[in-house]
């Protein structure tokens, strides 16, 4: 029987302080049986053999538009969504359509007390404890201002921009102390899908203007308050990772296959932050064999793995309905039993 590892296995791994006995495997988290339909029972029996290392709690965060029931005011615009019913681009619906609206906006911002902030219960089982919520500063920005607004805003209005910045790291600065009291996490994971294909959105230098200083305050409040933090960016942002680890970055997801180089990354930053690799879910998990997905975990595994830990596998992100079953099999074998067995040390990582 496979056991999950323990919170102190995870924190050891996290830290660079030491492997555990086998490479920490979460891949329950970017799999959703549901959506596999006809197939959801094998999915669900799938998954059922083997246990996640991590335990999550989903953050309830505000929307743009839509308030909880019982809390019409817990939302970040106080409008109505017009956008109901219209076929729009999710990254060209804008809420805040003129930077002149800004006062009001955050004159009625939502209030981190919300008493639903934490709508699940955490199971207290000895895994590690990690809270999670999607929208970050960037996609926050951009789900606020439409995509492309949001890339004008910072040579336009830088002054906006930091103003909003400055009301979402407030909010979420108390939303860490509650989540860290009300759940006793060990952790932090949020999303900032910060890099294209090729490169980041932006520039260094306007990352480090825009980003780093709002970044930094809720890494350095997450530590302070005894969590790591945890950040799934996607795209290539390799010309931004010496500032993410600069200012204390723990565990960076997903690495996306096809837009760096993993070997090169594993050599350059594997002993300065933990990677939690993803498994390519564009190509490799839908179309390959079985036997190019076990490939592909051994390659992950050899590449990023250190005697230090440093390195945990999943999926790059939601595995999609069509990705065969035996593939998805061949993919949760292969982690447990190649990232179990001993190494010196990874023949890439350097």
């Amino acid at each position: 029987m496979i056991r999950a590892l323990t919170r102190e296995q995870m924190v050891r791994v996290i830290e660079g302080m030491g492997a555990a006995g086998r490479v920490p495997v979460i891949l329950d988290f970017w799999t959703h049986p549901e959506v596999f339909g006809e197939r959801e029972p094998e999915v669900r029996e799938l998954l059922s053999r083997y246990p996640s290392d991590v335990v999550f709690a989903r953050i309830q965060v505000p929307q743009v538009f839509d308030a909880p029931p019982g809390d019409p005011a817990y939302r970040w615009v106080q409008s109505d969504d017009p956008y109901v019913g219209q076929r729009v681009g999710k990254d060209e619906q804008v809420a805040i359509h003129d930077w002149d609206l800004l006062d009001e906006v955050l004159a009625a911002f939502p209030s981190p007390e919300y008493p639903g902030l934490f709508p699940e219960l955490m199971p207290e089982d000895g895994r590690y404890r990690l809270g999670y919520w999607w929208y970050w500063l960037f996609e926050r920005h951009w789900s606020l201002r439409g995509m492309t607004r949001a890339l004008f805003d910072f040579y336009d209005d830088p002054q906006s921009v930091h103003r909003l910045y400055r009301a979402l790291t407030d909010f979420y600065l108390r939303m860490l102390e509650r989540a860290k009291r009300e759940l006793r996490l060990d952790g932090v994971f949020v999303s900032d899908d910060l890099g294209t294909q090729t490169g980041p959105f932006f520039s260094p230098e306007v990352f480090r203007t825009f980003f780093k200083p709002y970044y930094k305050e809720l890494i350095d409040r997450a530590h302070e308050l005894g969590m790591h933090f945890w950040l799934h960016a996607c795209g290539n942002i390799e010309r931004i990772l010496p500032d993410l680890i600069e200012i204390g970055l723990d565990v960076l997801h997903p690495i996306q296959k096809y837009t760096m180089d993993e070997r090169q990354i594993a050599k350059c930053y594997g002993k300065d932050l933990c990677i939690w690799a993803g498994f390519d879910v564009q190509r490799i998990i839908p179309y390959g064999t079985p036997e190019e997905v076990r490939q592909e975990v051994r390659y992950l595994i050899d590449t990023y793995a250190r005697p230090e830990g440093r390195f945990m596998l999943t999926a790059g992100n939601a595995i999609t309905p069509d990705c065969p079953v035996e593939s998805l099999r061949a993919l949760l074998d292969e982690a447990y039993t190649y990232g179990s067995l001993p190494r010196s040390n990874s023949k890439q990582s350097g």
